[in-house]
């Protein structure tokens, strides 16, 4: 039968074992696992912003976009759960320009599309974080940071 030919054909058995006729019999297989499988999840592995609504708004007349300024609450934490920034206990929200590299990119992705009173949790990879630098002493390189976001206020230019 085939396998019994196949299986005959793997080191110890008695047919030709050269190195050109082994690599021929895992050619096919290693193809296949390519194309089966995803890319390895290694360190390499770009991964995704994530963005979950936690608080959505019924009555939402101005979403967030580029060049809004956004007031915003936020708390930062690393995945583990250590909290290392929140705009909350100082009472003073957090004032920006979306979109233009004020903030993290994770933010400046993260956060369009929002409506004042609006809160999200942001998941951001290092890419779009700190990146492998970090931010010392509180955020270590490589670092996934969770963000709880709400949009307080939106403030937008008037277009001419």
């Amino acid at each position: 039968s085939r396998m019994r030919t196949r299986r005959d054909q793997f080191p110890g058995s008695r047919s030709n074992n050269s190195p050109a006729t082994m690599r021929l019999h895992l050619l096919p297989p290693l193809l296949l696992l390519a194309l089966v499988c995803p890319p390895s999840l290694g360190q390499g592995e770009k991964r995704k912003l994530q963005i979950g609504i936690k608080k959505r708004v019924e009555e939402c007349s101005m979403r967030s976009r580029k060049s809004d300024t956004l007031h915003m609450h936020y708390t930062g934490r690393l995945e583990d759960g250590t909290e290392f920034d929140s705009s909350v206990p100082r009472g003073t929200p957090f004032t920006f320009t979306l979109g233009t590299g004020q903030v993290i990119k994770g933010w400046d992705q993260g956060l369009l599309g929002m409506c004042e009173g609006e809160k999200r949790k942001l998941v951001i990879p290092p890419e779009l974080g700190y990146g492998d630098r970090g931010a010392p002493p509180k955020i270590p390189g490589g670092a996934t940071l969770v963000f709880e976001v709400e949009l307080l206020k939106i403030e937008r230019r008037s277009e001419l």
